[in-house]
């Protein structure tokens, strides 16, 4: 049995943690956007009662995928998982989140198991690996989103804000851990985060939102030198701010100005939102 599951991309905009000692009831609070770059997984079932897991052919890089499709698998019943990402990792993308998402989306429907059990599973294995907090909840909702309560739906509370929004976004420096940045005792970030999501519930708009993004960025402390020098050039043209986590900036407006300004700092990606959420696209 075979079957192929795509799930988006998550771009975080502004955030702060809300750790639990339940991990369902653990994430973060904040908005983001779902794009329609993201990652499909291959999964077929077998009788080993063990997972392998590759990315792109190379194996020991789907740490929170391999974890997610072991939650989901009963007792001796083993599965081979091939992913393939739209997304650089380690950039802002969502991609751990995406990867594992693809997978249990794909193999819970091999296993004639509840979409809830596939979404339960990459969220415990993004919390337990450190590799994201609200990136599965946010995708659950699609579109631009706002994390209202931390946690998975239905312990947590995400609604959409808009469906329609385009933006290129430019990969301006290497990878950035996402667990570094969780762990640090900072208090500054969700000092700013908490603001910034106050603010957004009091006027939920698209503007409000882009605006927001790069007030939490610009006071969080989060910004790096890569990405200070895209911003400094995209200024005038259009919101536009840094993805979290990652050294990446992304923009909306004129979108072919920002992106001839931001190919001088590295490869660019037209997005739009998508609004489907993990989907099983073939089933053999």
């Amino acid at each position: 049995m075979r079957a192929t599951g795509f799930c988006p991309g998550h771009i975080t905009g502004f955030f702060y943690p809300c750790p639990h000692d339940d991990v369902l009831s653990s994430g973060s609070r904040g908005a983001g956007m779902c794009v329609h770059l993201g990652a499909r997984s291959e999964v077929a079932l077998n009788d080993t009662g063990k997972v392998r897991a590759s990315i792109s052919g190379a194996e020991g890089t789907a740490l929170v995928t391999r974890a997610a499709v072991a939650d989901l698998l009963p007792p001796g019943v083993g599965a081979t998982v091939d992913t393939v990402l739209e997304l650089p990792m380690g950039s802002g993308f969502g991609m751990s989140a995406a990867g594992a998402l693809s997978a249990t989306v794909a193999l819970a429907d091999l296993l004639g198991l509840p979409r809830q059990s596939a979404f339960e599973a990459a969220h415990r294995a993004e919390i337990a690996n450190h590799s994201g907090l609200g990136d599965v909840a946010g995708i659950m909702a699609g579109g631009i989103e706002i994390r209202k309560r931390e946690g998975l739906p239905p312990v947590g509370e995400v609604v959409r804000l808009a469906d329609d929004l385009d933006i290129v976004a430019c990969v301006v420096g290497p990878r950035m851990s996402t667990a570094a940045v969780l762990r640090s005792e900072e208090d500054l970030l969700p000092r700013t985060g908490k603001e910034c999501h106050r603010r957004l519930l009091d006027d939920p708009t698209v503007d409000r939102f882009l605006r927001l993004c790069r007030g939490f960025a610009e006071k969080s402390g989060i910004i790096t030198e890569p990405v200070r020098r895209a911003l400094d050039e995209l200024d005038g043209l259009g919101p536009c701010s840094m993805v979290m986590l990652g050294n990446t900036v992304f923009a909306a407006g004129n979108l072919d100005e920002q992106e001839a300004v931001l190919k001088k700092f590295g490869p660019t990606y037209r997005l739009h939102l998508d609004l489907e959420g993990p989907r099983v696209i073939r089933r053999e």
